[in-house]
């Protein structure tokens, strides 16, 4: 019968000046963190866990309706109906403005 043995490697921090506690470094290394990342604490009942948080920019994230016109437009472009550069280049630089009807 095997049996599995959790080895993990206990270090001891000191709470700084400003209730800070710095993290040793090849546990930062392990968990790919680095200066100025944010990490999320979730109190437990026999310690505090700490994880990777990244951060979401709001200005990064689409709204309803362009999440719709962005999946509308993958569509037309995988069933062929899109048009290169550089016609689009030639169509807005030759586009004729509408003419105006004379009136009386």
């Amino acid at each position: 019968m095997a049996v599995r043995t959790a080895t993990t490697k206990v270090r001891i921090a000191r709470v700084g000046q400003h209730l800070q506690v710095a993290i040793p470094q090849e546990m930062l290394q392990s968990l790919h963190l680095r200066e100025g990342d944010m990490v999320a604490l979730e109190k437990q009942a026999n310690g505090v866990l700490i994880k990777r948080q990244p951060v979401v920019d709001a200005d990064d994230v689409l709204s309803p309706e362009e999440s719709a016109l962005v999946a509308k437009a993958r569509r037309e472009m995988r069933a062929g109906e899109y048009i290169t550069l550089s016609q689009l280049e030639y169509d807005l630089a030759h586009k004729h403005s509408p003419r105006r009807r004379k009136t009386a």
